[in-house]
């Protein structure tokens, strides 16, 4: 059953002479119930605008006893539910509407994709691609193709079948081709996101092997969180040394 914090998501009001707390605060009462949360989650969700902590005129964060509450929500939803935090920011604004929302029952091993319920066996499924099907989703050539597996960019697993994300990487090489960058320019690019990739490993691998299912559960939702942060913070670096802003 779905606990919900008093008064709703972002309906209820502090109590009289309440103080503020910082995220440090925040982060030793939530602690209880989620021993796996950090100062980095706790600032992803406010970036994925989850939670909009108040702040002091020199820029600190001060967060109410709702906000607090709001924050358990969220991890309860992402613990208990495995839903993507899309899903979550919907029926949190549903909540705050005062509408009745459905999740998933606790502990079982779902996502919400699209809206739609998908079992686990499905998504493994769904997730590789054969290579006539990665062709035609990249819009390349098999000289192309096989140019780019010589060089470590793509490859295929021991039945010719790709991670559907291939596509996506097929289509920059070719993008990036466009620019005159070449598959032998791009091996950096792929031993940096390896580096990476297994920064995040050493993270999550703990939640990995853990005894409780829904810790090893939330690993996965760890590593996704992880992911996008190492990507904004790439993006980021590599504005900063060529002094450019993309927006």
């Amino acid at each position: 059953m779905l606990r919900t914090p008093t008064g709703g998501a972002g309906n209820g009001t502090a109590a009289a002479g309440e103080r503020s707390m910082s995220i440090g605060a925040v982060l030793g009462r939530l602690r209880d119930e989620f021993p796996e949360v950090t100062i980095s989650k706790i600032r992803f969700l406010e970036a994925e605008g989850l939670v909009e902590p108040s702040r002091t005129p020199s820029g600190y964060r001060k967060f109410s006893a709702q906000d607090v509450e709001r924050l358990a929500l969220v991890l309860r939803m992402q613990r208990d539910h495995y839903l993507p935090l899309k899903v979550i920011r919907e029926q949190l604004d549903a909540l705050e509407r005062g509408e009745q929302i459905q999740l998933p029952a606790q502990g079982t091993h779902r996502e919400l994709l699209d809206g739609t319920w998908e079992p686990e066996s499905e998504r493994r499924t769904a997730a590789r691609i054969g290579r006539t099907a990665l062709l035609a989703a990249a819009d390349v050539s098999e000289e192309e193709l096989a140019e780019w597996e010589s060089f470590g960019l793509l490859a295929p697993d021991e039945d010719g079948a790709y991670e559907s994300e291939a596509a996506t990487v097929a289509r920059l090489i070719a993008d990036l081709g466009r620019f005159g960058l070449e598959p032998r320019h791009l091996r950096a690019m792929k031993a940096s996101a390896e580096r990476d990739a297994g920064l995040v490993e050493q993270i999550v691998a703990p939640l990995r092997r853990h005894r409780n299912p829904q810790t090893r559960a939330h690993a996965e939702a760890t590593a996704r969180e992880l992911v996008t942060l190492s990507v904004r913070l790439h993006a980021a670096l590599v504005q900063t040394a060529l002094g450019v802003r993309l927006h």
